[in-house]
C-alpha cells in the first residue's frame, strides 16, 4: 500500500449485523484491519466480536463461523426460545422464527406501557455537530419521547437559530443555560423536563432508533429501577487515537451484552469499575433526581474538575438505597477524540474528574472515609498492574503517556474539587442571565 494510503487508511472498522436478517461478507479497509462486529438476534445486542480480517476481507459464511465461535451460548438460548433448532450453524441468509422472539414481544409492551421520557441534549457551542444527534433522535420509535436542547453558556444564537429552524417540522424545544457547566445544564434540564423519566445523550453521539424504547424497557422490567443506563460503541475508529481510547475506555471496560441490576449491596457504590453507566447514556426517573440533590455543579465539564457529574449522581443515588439497571440494549454511537492531543487532555480530564468524585465523597460523606481507604488497595492494583482492570487488554502499542496523563489528572481532582465548589456557590448566588 502507499505511503498516503496507509495514512488515510482507518485504524479499525466498525460494523453491525443481525444474524436472522443477513449475515454480510467484510470488506478490509487493509490487510490485517482489526473489526468489530455489533452483533444482534433478532434486534437484540447479543455480543461485540473482535476479528482481524485478511487483505481479501472475509465472506459472509467465515464471518458466521467466527460468531459462532464466540457467542454460541447466547445464540442457542435465543434461537431456542423462539421455536428455532441450534445447530450449530448460522445461515447467511437469515433465519424466519416460528414464534414471536421474547426481545421483540417484551419491545410491544414497552412501546405501549412505557413512560413518559424527556430526553435532553446539553451542549456548548457545537452547532455544527449538534444536527447529527438530533437526527437520530427525531428517527426514535418511541412516541412518549420529549427533546430538549439545553444550551450551556453560548457564546452566540447559532444553537438557538438551528433548533428553531428544527422546530418548524420537528417536535424540539430550546432553553439556555447561562451558568457554564455541564452540571448547571443537566439541572436546568430537570426543572425544564416534564416527563416521569429524564435521559441524556452527548451532542457528539447518534442513538439507535431503539435507544428510548430501550431506556424505557429497563424501567418496564424493573419497576424499582430509579435509573438506567446503556452502552456506548464507537461510531468510528478511523484513526488510531480513537482505537486507543476504545482500548481503554470504550465497550469492553463497560459492563457487556448481560443486564445488569444494581443496589448498594451488590457492588460498592464508590468503586464504579467497570462502571454502573455513563452521563453519555443514562436515564433517572425525576423522584431519584429530587431525592440525591440533583446534579453536583462543582463537578463535570465546564469546571476545573472536568468530569464526574455522572458518576457522583449515580454513586449516591445507590447509597441512597436506589436501584440502576443496565440496559445493553440501549446504544448510542460516540465518536470519539481523533487527534492525540484531544485525547490526551480527555483522559487528564478523566483522571481528574475521578479524583474530584473522590473528593466530593469525603465532602457530603466523610464517614466513607474508611471504605475509601479500604479499596485504595485494590485501586492502585487496577491503576498500576498489567493484570488490573485499568491496564488489561491494551496493545504493546498503546502510548504511556497517555496512562501518565490519567494520572496526573487523578492527582489535581482533589484541589480542583474545592475551587470548583466555591466557584458554583458564587454562581449559585448570582442572579442568572
Amino acid at each position: 500500500m502507499a505511503g498516503s494510503e496507509q495514512e488515510t487508511a482507518p485504524a479499525a472498522q466498525v460494523a453491525e449485523c443481525d444474524v436472522a436478517t443477513e449475515i454480510p461478507a467484510l470488506e478490509a479497509a487493509r490487510p490485517g484491519i482489526l473489526a468489530l462486529v455489533l452483533v444482534r438476534t433478532f434486534g437484540e445486542p447479543i455480543g461485540l466480536l473482535t476479528q482481524t480480517l485478511p487483505a481479501g476481507g472475509i465472506t459472509s459464511s467465515d464471518l458466521a463461523r467466527a460468531i459462532v465461535r464466540e457467542l454460541e451460548p447466547q445464540l442457542r438460548v435465543r434461537f431456542e426460545a423462539c421455536g428455532l433448532t441450534w445447530n450449530g450453524e448460522l445461515p447467511t441468509g437469515g433465519v424466519e422464527p416460528p414464534q414471536t422472539p421474547y426481545f421483540l414481544k417484551a419491545r410491544e409492551q414497552v412501546l405501549r406501557d412505557g413512560p413518559r421520557m424527556t430526553v435532553a441534549v446539553c451542549t456548548h457551542d457545537r452547532p455544527d455537530e449538534l444536527p447529527v444527534t438530533l437526527k437520530s433522535l427525531f428517527a426514535q420509535t418511541y412516541e412518549r419521547l420529549r427533546i430538549l436542547v439545553v444550551d450551556n453558556a453560548p457564546s452566540d444564537s447559532r444553537t438557538q437559530k438551528l433548533v428553531s429552524a428544527l422546530a418548524r417540522e420537528q417536535d424540539i424545544e430550546y432553553v439556555a443555560e447561562p451558568r457554564p457547566g455541564l452540571s448547571w445544564a443537566r439541572n436546568r434540564a430537570i426543572e425544564v423536563a416534564d416527563g416521569e423519566v429524564i435521559g441524556w445523550v452527548d451532542d457528539d453521539e447518534q442513538c439507535d432508533p431503539w435507544w428510548a424504547c430501550e431506556i424505557a424497557r429497563g424501567f418496564v422490567d424493573v419497576p424499582g429501577a430509579e435509573a438506567v443506563t446503556g452502552i456506548v460503541i464507537p461510531h468510528e475508529l478511523e484513526t488510531p487515537s480513537q482505537l486507543w481510547f476504545e482500548q481503554y475506555c470504550g465497550v469492553r471496560r463497560q459492563r457487556g451484552f448481560e443486564r445488569a441490576v444494581f443496589s448498594a449491596q451488590q457492588q460498592s457504590p464508590l468503586y464504579p469499575l467497570p462502571p454502573f453507566g455513563k452521563g453519555a447514556n443514562m436515564a433517572f426517573r425525576r423522584s431519584a433526581l429530587d431525592r440525591i440533590g440533583r446534579f453536583d455543579c462543582a463537578l463535570g465539564a465546564g469546571t476545573v474538575t472536568r468530569t464526574g457529574e455522572d458518576t457522583a449522581a449515580l454513586s449516591e443515588l445507590l447509597l441512597t438505597g436506589g436501584t440502576i439497571v443496565y440496559q445493553p440494549s440501549a446504544i448510542v454511537y460516540h465518536r470519539h477524540r481523533r487527534e492525540l492531543g484531544e485525547l490526551h487532555d480527555l483522559l487528564v480530564g478523566h483522571g481528574r474528574g475521578l479524583g474530584a468524585f473522590y473528593t466530593s465523597m469525603l465532602v457530603h460523606r466523610p464517614s466513607c472515609a474508611l471504605e475509601l481507604v479500604r479499596l485504595s488497595r485494590q485501586a492502585m492494583r487496577d491503576q498500576l498492574s498489567p493484570r488490573g482492570r485499568r491496564l488489561q487488554g491494551l496493545d504493546p502499542d498503546f502510548p504511556r503517556e497517555l496512562l501518565r496523563a490519567n494520572r496526573l489528572g487523578l492527582l489535581q481532582g482533589p484541589f480542583t474539587y474545592p475551587v470548583a465548589r466555591l466557584h458554583a456557590r458564587r454562581l449559585r448566588n448570582a442572579t442568572p442571565g
